[in-house]
């Protein structure tokens, strides 16, 4: 047996179902689980979130005898001078695809193999690793997303791995501060394991099987709202999809570890494990093409306007188009925007306003707290047509979408409350709106 294993935690902050610090407190004496706050990461409006986060799975840890040990500075610096501190054997991480994380990974294996430790890497990140998956006529994945889907429901799951009992850390460790939040957490989404586990619980338990006929419904609470959670690695991909697919025709349970084994599952539940293969789908392609962030992930030849005072009136939730200012202030107040919301908004910005794809993807990137690499700048390239749709020149019509999914014009007053008591065909229609309502902007764009 090892005797001092170190976990370093970065996108799994979590004691459940969490396959490095399951294999290190069953192969080491010593398990000394660390989060390093690296400058190079900034948290931005998710600094709150993650102290959070942190804070919740430290206190996970002490319930089991452990200890979360945070250090400031440099990922790979900081994790090899605590194992040259500690004696350490090994070092175990959970995979990731961006660009930094792999330029992480490197640097840990090559400082582990100069100090003559093990370095292994995990998987747990999405449901399927995102190097599982081969197409069969060849290439190094998936660029479409139906034959994905296909081979991602045949592939075979690990086992979901139950939270270690008792996590014993060497003596005399400094357990360390957290980071700075930087700024408060958003009201509706506090932040770690403890809550995303109950968020889990009582939407499987009440909601998913809503979830086919209400995800699109922008003025209902009818999606789950895990995405910051999953984001956090706070609630497990595979164990969430597990228990979707459990859940299936069983009906409401009493708790989550009760649903039971049986049915097919119901349509809002399949409906839900599709968009968990969309997660893992962009991930498998950003391990592919790493500077998704960046290029163009299929150049097309676009021209785009340099125009900042359009791009500044849509950051603000200023266009004149009340259905895309809705959308725009509520990721400004809660960090999180309904994802039909989402393709409105970025349709609008690159199609109608004509601006480059990153100016949308790298605010939201800033400013949502689910905000990754893989998701965020995938889900904008496939919007702006440079990315995975096999549709590229597809158009989003925002007064039909706005009239179809806040039919009442609901979801838009209480986001752009100048206009509560505009009439709701008025909303639906923003070139007959009043001018005389107050601080409010008409129409970026001609929209008759």
């Amino acid at each position: 047996m090892t005797d001092t294993v170190i976990v370093l935690f970065s996108r799994d902050l979590r004691v459940h179902d969490h396959p490095a610090l399951a294999a290190a407190c069953e192969r080491a004496r010593h398990v000394i689980p660390l989060f390093v706050a690296d400058p190079a990461i900034p948290s931005g409006n998710r600094g709150g979130f993650l102290v959070e986060c942190l804070a919740d799975l430290r206190g996970s840890l002490r319930e089991r005898g452990g200890e979360l040990v945070v250090r400031h500075g440099d990922s790979v610096a900081e994790t090899m001078r605590l194992a040259e501190e500690t004696r350490a054997q090994a070092v175990y991480a959970g995979l990731d695809v961006s660009t930094f994380a792999r330029r992480r990974q490197r640097r840990l294996a090559e400082e582990c193999e100069r100090l003559r430790m093990d370095f292994l890497v995990f998987p747990g990140l999405t449901v399927v690793p995102p190097d599982a998956l081969r197409p069969t006529g060849g290439g190094d994945h998936y660029r479409v997303f139906t034959p994905y889907l296909r081979a991602w429901v045949r592939q075979p799951r690990r086992e979901v791995l139950k939270a270690p009992g008792a996590v014993h850390v060497p003596g005399g460790l400094r357990a360390g501060k957290l980071p700075e939040p930087g700024r408060e957490p958003y009201e509706l989404f506090r932040g770690g394991e403890t809550v995303g586990r109950r968020r889990m619980e009582q939407w499987l338990r009440h909601c998913v099987d809503d979830y086919a006929e209400g995800h699109d419904d922008m003025a209902g609470n009818r999606t789950s709202r895990l995405s910051p959670y999953l984001r956090f690695g706070c609630v497990s991909p595979l164990e969430l999809e597990a228990l979707a697919r459990d859940v299936g025709d069983a009906g409401a349970a009493r708790d989550v570890g009760e649903i039971e084994e049986e049915g097919e599952g119901r349509r809002g539940a399949d409906e839900f494990v599709r968009q968990l293969c969309w997660r893992d789908f962009f991930y498998q392609v950003t391990r592919a093409f790493p500077r998704i962030n960046r290029d163009d992930y299929r150049p097309r030849g676009h021209e785009w306007r340099d125009d900042d005072h359009a791009a500044q009136a849509w950051k603000e939730g200023m266009t004149g188009v009340p259905i895309v200012d809705a959308g725009m202030r509520q990721l400004l107040t809660e960090g999180w925007m309904h994802n039909r919301a989402r393709l409105i908004v970025g349709s609008f910005l690159v199609r109608r306003l004509g601006v480059d794809w990153r100016v949308g993807a790298d605010h939201f990137f800033d400013l949502l707290l689910d905000g990754d690499v893989a998701n965020n700048y995938g889900n904008w390239q496939w919007v702006a047509g440079t990315g995975n749709d096999t549709r590229p020149n597809r158009l989003v019509n925002h007064i039909r979408q706005a009239k179809r999914y806040d039919p009442d014009g609901e979801y838009v007053r209480r986001h752009v409350p100048e206009l509560d008591a505009v009439p709701t065909r008025r909303i639906h229609e923003p070139w007959r709106l009043p001018s005389g309502v107050p601080g409010y902007p008409a129409p970026l764009v001609p929209m008759g």
